[in-house]
């Protein structure tokens, strides 16, 4: 089997392992229904899945199909910037009730790193997708909103494709 079939064996095994169960785990939690010794295939990339195994083995494991695939998760709305700079002094003139988990996050940053400068803060995109959770929205329709809110620049917007 390919690298492909190695990385999506790892997720499996990642997934599994979050959860605490051993291979016979498995077994035993899925009522026989997922077999230690194919399990085991599929994470070594031993033996290929199906798309239907994997919906499958996403479904027992309670996560989306596409945590399992070996390219993370894809991006629904445009991805954010690389590089994200949040105007700390713009957040500061904003409505608590629209930005206070914006707020509280940056300040926690701040907090851990030290950096109390007050006027920009970098953050990561993993920050910015911790982000979008809390707003319930995509990380590029929360790099939307921040634009609109003048928190970020906006080059921040990702560019788009014109192929």
């Amino acid at each position: 089997m390919g690298d492909y079939a190695k990385a999506l064996g790892a997720k499996l095994r990642g997934i599994r392992q979050q959860q605490g169960l051993s291979l016979h785990g498995v077994e035993q939690k899925s009522g026989g229904r997922w077999k230690a010794v194919v399990v085991g295939s599929y994470e070594r990339g031993d033996r290929a899945v199906t798309v239907q195994k994997l919906a499958e083995l996403a479904d027992f494991y309670g996560v989306p199909v596409v945590e399992l695939l070996p390219e993370g998760r894809v991006p629904s709305g445009a991805e954010p910037a690389t590089k994200i700079v949040i105007n700390l002094e713009r957040l500061q003139q904003l409505p608590a009730e629209k930005v206070g988990p914006l707020a509280r996050y940056a300040a926690t940053i701040q907090s851990q790193r030290g950096d109390y400068n007050g006027k920009v803060l970098s953050i990561r995109t993993e920050d910015l997708r911790s982000l979008a959770i809390i707003y319930d929205m995509t990380p590029g329709e929360l790099t939307e909103q921040l634009i609109d809110w003048g928190v970020l620049p906006p080059e921040a917007r990702p560019a788009k494709d014109d192929a």
